[in-house]
């Protein structure tokens, strides 16, 4: 697998293979849309030792708040300082600055675990494990000449392990042994708040013709989900009247996600632009007045300014329409996951 490009939807596609190599299973699915792993001391809190956060009551909380406690020592790098590290690493081999790359962002890892907790109501440090190797995977794989932030290329790495393990662990029943199955794990229920959003009942059907997978997929899936919340309700424990949701983060945005946002966007009009200088006079015109206006010129508008067919100008405009697509998706990871919106054309 190419070293620069991270995995958009992640799934870990062969478990025998020593290197446990990742396979992009649809490019439109995203395993996060916003978290490219921006941390700073502030943003990085993890569960003070003498509260219970999210650190189950049970005897694996001592080995879980000692780990925390050494995750907390090792300082956090810059940017500049992770590049540094990165360059070394890829033309010495030094192992020193693959160490320094791993244990400063320890706490990335997490940050990830305790997000995807809420499919996983055990021990945490089983999660943690599986980010921690999917860090050591993305400090193999990163490129630090494409301009992409270590943190955001390896929580993508990250996230895989984490998912991987989840699926294959939970409720021993293996939730992802197939692609629809895969596919609707991630997706099934951002489809559903999607449709909602737009006034529109999600059923079954209508779900399965937005996925790409069949009724019956989607059936089994939500009843695979819908159980499993059910359980969410019940006490922690016996003496308690705290429920497993109340221990669950927040979905709200975090100052971190919104951050994310703007950094990402900025890439993206970045390297739109530098996309724009490689076209022909033709191409911008219908890459600015077709697929970026605010209020796209019709398609006869552009042809007759150029003395072709609406037709010729169609046929162009989805040639570009790739042309970008491929662009982008080479500059930036995962961009049909977070942007593929952004170039959607008539």
């Amino acid at each position: 697998m190419n070293r620069d490009l991270p995995p958009d939807e992640i799934i870990l596609a062969d478990e025998s293979a020593d290197d446990r190599e990742l396979e992009i299973l649809d490019p439109e699915l995203a395993v996060d849309d916003d978290d490219d792993g921006s941390l700073d001391g502030e943003r990085t809190a993890l569960p003070d030792e003498s509260e219970g956060g999210l650190v189950p009551a049970s005897a694996t909380t001592s080995a879980l708040q000692r780990y925390l406690w050494e995750a907390r020592q090792y300082p956090l790098l810059s940017r500049e300082e992770e590049d540094a590290l990165a360059r070394r690493f890829v033309e010495e081999q030094d192992p020193e600055a693959a160490a320094m790359l791993v244990t400063s962002n320890l706490r990335l890892v997490v940050k990830i675990a305790m997000e995807h907790q809420r499919y996983w109501m055990r021990n945490l440090l089983d999660l943690i494990q599986e980010g921690n190797m999917g860090l050591l995977q993305a400090v193999q794989k990163f490129d630090p000449f494409r301009g992409i932030k270590f943190s955001y290329y390896a929580s993508f790495w990250i996230k895989a392990y984490i998912l991987k393990f989840i699926m294959d662990n939970w409720r021993l029943v293996r939730v992802g042994t197939t692609q629809a199955q895969r596919k609707l794990f991630y997706k099934l229920r951002r489809e559903k708040e999607k449709l909602q959003a737009q006034g529109v009942t999600p059923g079954p059907r209508l779900l399965g013709q937005r996925l790409g997978v069949s009724e019956k997929d989607v059936v089994d899936m939500e009843q695979r989900l819908d159980s499993w919340e059910l359980s969410l309700d019940a006490p922690v424990r016996d003496d308690s009247d705290d429920t497993h949701k109340n221990l669950l983060p927040s979905p709200r945005p975090t100052a971190e996600q919104d951050l994310a946002d703007s950094e990402l966007r900025q890439l993206f009009h970045r390297k739109l632009m530098e996309f724009r200088q490689t076209l022909d006079d033709k191409e911008q015109d219908i890459l600015d007045n077709r697929l970026l206006a605010e209020n796209p010129q019709t398609l006869s508008e552009v042809g007759d300014r150029h003395g072709v067919s609406r037709e010729r100008i169609r046929q162009l405009q989805v040639r570009l329409m790739e042309k970008l697509g491929e662009f982008m998706q080479e500059q930036i990871p995962d961009f049909k996951g977070q942007f593929a919106d952004l170039i959607a054309g008539d």
